[in-house]
């Protein structure tokens, strides 16, 4: 059997319809490469026909279906494991691969031997660009957004360049296995959110840099594979980003985010009082989420219920 270069690893849970429109991205690209590869889709314990849809998709090459639904590092790193490329791109079931977007994000770490990670550039499906690099969480990322600057100072999804940047988002995150299997994959102490941060941090405290590839483009249509469940969804992204900062930083940097985080939603949750269009409740949701992070119940919990046979998600 050839070698195989990159390994397009695929995780979905409960969007058929968003998962058949990134095979048939996946598959346009592959008819454009001169390298080999191989697609693994893995399906998160969906109801809607997802699993059934991947295995007869003609791209597909290697099939998993959980019975129990678990978080996305653990899934991410179930399939980075099992991958047999040199390179494996992740792509959530919501990424669309525009054309040419494999091949720019392959030729960024062949040509950087020093890099273990590289990002797209994310849009939405409007075509207008999200933030998808930022710099580490710290005291001072914190104290950016606290200042509402962290548009010009946080953010690193910028110009049009191949550039180093502390971490990209893993909607379509190419990575080189062998750096990923060095540091242990990703940890599944973060069921969802801050994972992708916490695995470049890992790989940057091991010398390797994570770069930023505008030429690579994805559209991202966002419907995060957690459902409907906004309020489980601010505490779980409240209480990784705690644990990220508890794992990487002091207790007193953790509670000095946890106090600038609160203290930035809180205004926010004053001005949308006075705006149309904004969601005041939610943001005082975040706020109460930020500075209680270890309170109520999120992701995990809403997917141990579901494998329970409680609340469909």
């Amino acid at each position: 059997m050839a070698e195989v270069d990159l390994s397009y690893c695929v995780v979905n849970t409960q969007q058929r319809e968003l998962l058949l429109r990134a095979l048939d991205a996946i598959g346009r690209e592959q008819s454009a490469l001169k390298i080999t590869t191989e697609v693994l889709v893995l399906d998160n314990s969906s109801t809607d026909g997802s699993a059934g849809a991947a295995r007869d998709h003609p791209v597909v090459d290697d099939l998993v279906v959980l019975e129990q639904r678990a978080g996305k590092a653990e899934n991410d790193s179930m399939l980075l494991e099992r991958a047999s490329g040199r390179y494996a791109l992740l792509c959530n079931e919501d990424t669309e691969l525009q054309p040419g977007a494999t091949q720019a994000l392959y030729a960024a770490l062949e040509e950087n031997p020093l890099a273990a990670a590289a990002g797209a550039k994310l849009l939405n499906p409007e075509g207008q660009a999200q933030p998808s690099a930022w710099r580490f969480p710290g005291p001072l990322t914190a104290l950016a957004s606290a200042l509402f600057v962290h548009h010009w100072t946080t953010v690193q999804s910028t110009g049009e360049i191949t550039k180093p940047v502390d971490w990209a988002q893993s909607a379509a995150l190419l990575v080189r296995r062998e750096a990923g299997s060095q540091i242990g994959w990703l940890d599944p102490q973060f069921f969802v959110y801050s994972d992708e941060v916490d695995f470049c941090k890992r790989l940057s405290d091991e010398g390797w840099e994570t770069l930023y590839v505008p030429s690579a483009r994805a559209i991202h249509h966002e419907q995060l594979s957690t459902g409907a469940l906004p309020e489980k969804r601010i505490v779980e992204l409240s209480r990784n980003r705690d644990r990220y900062m508890r794992k990487h930083h002091s207790r007193i940097s953790a509670a000095l985010v946890r106090w600038l985080t609160a203290w930035t939603y809180s205004l926010r949750a004053i001005a949308a009082t006075f705006l149309p269009g904004h969601n005041a409740a939610r943001y005082r949701a975040h706020a109460r989420a930020s500075l209680h992070p270890d309170r109520g119940e999120g992701l995990r919990e809403a997917a141990l219920d579901y494998n329970r046979g409680g609340r469909r998600l």
